[in-house]
């Protein structure tokens, strides 16, 4: 079944298979202390730096669990976004395990900005409110806007001269980055961010992600609250060994290239319906548009993707690295017909 509904539908790239197949290669320590993730480790730190600390766990919502559990108290309160995962898609987990209150945001494309942020910044010192502690924002937003550099480092000085910390979704930070032309870094540490959550399972891995921490002052703690949060993984290097052919030869660079540029052509095709409406402004490799109901229940026919907002027939379509020219010509000829 091919389809447009999430990057997490797609496969895992021959490389990263061809990882694990290697990784699981006679009897290795677990917990981490083997040759796998150490070699991994050692990436992400000739990735984003040698002050990092990279800590892998299991999934998305385990990341930022662990990130926000790392820079909040049950009393803080965390600032995102209306549209944001932790908000939205994460079951209340970030709630339960933290213990503080999500104060979501209203935007227009899913972007925070120090003028939205601002009013909720109060209450300081007032043992009656939650204390705002952190701001977490996604990158690329869940409505597929992208954060630039400027807007990244006006939030987090904001936050940082609040006393805040700043935590980054990174599930497609890839897409970002390869929409800007800018590294991982540049995106990430070199603005300011605090703990990023660095994601490859929509972008060609097979499962994990990896916590890497910034901010010196939140490393002591990180590795008994992954513990603590069930996301050590005994054979860890199942999971390390993804990031170290992810991170080989710009892989994750070229996945998100690919994806980004199925997108674009499936947007230029789709552009020309008199009947669809963009949204949002298509800048990674998330589509949101409107159809008219009935071509849109006719296309569910024979292809899954998602509604955003059924009441006003807006859709999102997800191309991602294993997405081919004729997955999209194949889905512009039926809307044609």
């Amino acid at each position: 079944m091919r389809s447009f509904a999430s990057d997490n539908n797609s496969g895992v790239h021959p490389a990263v298979m061809e990882a694990l197949v290697q990784a699981n290669q006679d009897h290795a320590l677990g917990y981490g202390d083997d040759l796998w993730t150490k070699e991994a480790v050692r990436k992400i730190k000739e990735t984003f730096g040698s002050d990092c600390e990279p800590l892998f766990v299991f999934n998305g919502t385990g990341s930022n669990v662990v990130a926000l559990q790392l820079m909040t108290r049950p009393y803080n309160s965390v600032l995102c976004a209306e549209t944001a995962h932790i908000y939205v898609d994460e079951c209340g987990s970030p709630v339960k395990l933290t213990g503080c209150q999500i104060r979501p945001i209203a935007t227009s494309d899913g972007k925070l900005t120090p003028e939205l942020i601002l009013p909720y910044l109060h209450g300081f010192g007032d043992q009656h409110h939650s204390q705002p502690g952190a701001v977490y924002l996604s990158q690329c937003t869940e409505l597929g806007t992208i954060y630039t550099p400027d807007e990244l480092k006006a939030i987090t000085s904001l936050a940082h001269r609040y006393g805040m910390r700043v935590h980054m979704d990174g599930a497609r930070i890839a897409n970002a980055c390869a929409a800007l032309g800018l590294s991982l870094k540049a995106l990430t540490v070199d603005c300011g961010v605090d703990v990023l959550s660095f994601g490859g399972t929509k972008n060609g891995l097979m499962m994990g992600e990896c916590v890497v921490i910034f901010d010196d002052c939140l490393k002591v703690e990180a590795r008994f609250v992954r513990k603590q949060s069930a996301q050590l993984a005994s054979k860890m290097r199942y999971l390390s060994c993804q990031f170290t052919a992810y991170l080989t030869d710009e892989l994750w660079l070229k996945n998100a290239l690919h994806a980004n540029a199925m997108a674009r052509k499936l947007h230029d095709a789709l552009a020309k319906f008199p009947g669809v409406r963009f949204t949002q402004k298509p800048e990674s490799n998330q589509l949101f548009l409107t159809m008219p109901r009935p071509v849109i229940d006719r296309m569910l026919k024979s292809y899954f993707f998602y509604f955003w907002k059924e009441e006003v027939d807006e859709i999102r379509l997800v191309t991602s690295f294993d997405t081919t020219e004729q997955d999209i010509d194949d889905f512009i000829g039926l809307l044609n017909a």
